[in-house]
């Protein structure tokens, strides 16, 4: 790898792997001009951000499929087991502990923390909701390496702390909230609230 990945290369690495991961069986070499089109770039753009990893490709043949994915993978850190754990057992919660997607990716949710006394000791699918004052022991415990927010906004930031003492430094934050965190820490910000306004800007633009 030729140093550091830029934030946007980084972004797009995970769309090229799907498209590598959904050819078909029998196809052994795809182009960029096909990773362009599942990543929504031109092909120049993806062989700049592919140059940062240093896949094996050959000009006018195209990248091996096989070695790519491997490549990509490695560089995305898939090739070992994360352990997850997420704070909020509401509708969200629960829909993000049962999705399979996680396990087929090596992402494995192995604790669901919540307040409500109504709801600690209650099953989702594998996992029993433990009490959010457990944090702390159970995440040290189970070697937890990625936290989850899924918890109302006034939360968040209490439950960023509590993953960031516990020893997390990876954080996805579902809650619509900017959160405070020290150096080393990394937080990704997923707001469907704004995802959604900002479709609403254009599809009022779109209708006339």
């Amino acid at each position: 790898m030729k140093g550091s990945i830029p934030t946007a290369t980084v972004a797009r690495l995970p769309l090229y792997l799907r498209c590598v991961s959904e050819v078909a069986p029998d196809q052994v070499t795809c182009s960029s001009e096909q990773l362009a089109e599942s990543a929504g770039v031109n092909p120049a753009q993806v062989r700049k951000d592919l140059s940062y990893v240093d896949p094996p490709g050959v000009r006018g043949v195209g990248y091996d499929v096989a070695e790519l994915r491997a490549v990509l993978r490695r560089e995305l850190g898939l090739t070992r087991e994360h352990r997850v754990a997420i704070a909020g057992a509401g509708n969200l919660g629960n829909a993000l502990t049962m999705y399979p997607g996680f396990n087929e990716s090596g992402f494995n949710v192995v604790a669901l923390f919540d307040t409500d006394p109504t709801k600690i000791g209650t099953r989702i699918d594998s996992l029993t909701v433990e009490p959010y004052e457990t944090i702390g022991t159970i995440v040290a415990a189970r070697d937890v390496s990625i936290g989850v927010i899924a918890t109302p906004v006034k939360a968040a930031q209490e439950v960023a702390d509590r993953f960031v003492e516990a020893g997390v430094r990876s954080i996805l934050n579902f809650a619509p909230a900017v959160l405070k965190r020290p150096a080393g820490v990394e937080v990704r910000r997923v707001d469907l609230s704004t995802e959604l306004q900002i479709l609403a800007y254009y599809e009022g633009r779109l209708g006339g």
